[in-house]
């Protein structure tokens, strides 16, 4: 069993839009974070995870998520998963997320695209 305490997690910010907490259990398998989005994220283009899979889960708020041919509104306490590969952006004026990553988030294979 691993635990990492709040006080003991990495925070960081991907913009002004969108601030990050980052629980890394050094698993190469599976990580989780939070993130606080206030707006539209990325401000242009689509995020897209190349090798994980993102399992979210709406903490707080409410908004959309637009992927090339779909929008999904979505509330507190809602779920869905994103494949890898599948190009998403944010459009909400606040939400806070739960982001479960398999295998493991990393930032060299997370890229925004046009």
């Amino acid at each position: 069993m691993k635990i990492i305490r709040k006080d003991e997690a990495i925070t960081g910010t991907n913009s002004d839009k969108c601030k990050t907490i980052e629980y890394s259990f050094g698993d190469k398998d599976i990580d989780i974070g939070v993130a606080t989005i206030t707006g539209r994220y990325p401000e242009s283009g689509y995020c897209v995870n190349l090798v994980s899979k993102e399992l979210v889960y709406i903490l707080d708020g409410s908004g959309k998520l637009c992927f090339e041919d779909q929008t999904i509104e979505f509330s507190q306490d809602d779920a869905f998963l994103i494949e890898n590969n599948e190009k998403y952006y944010w459009e909400t004026n606040y939400c806070k997320v739960s982001m479960t990553c398999s295998p493991a988030w990393s930032p060299e294979q997370y890229k925004v695209v046009e």
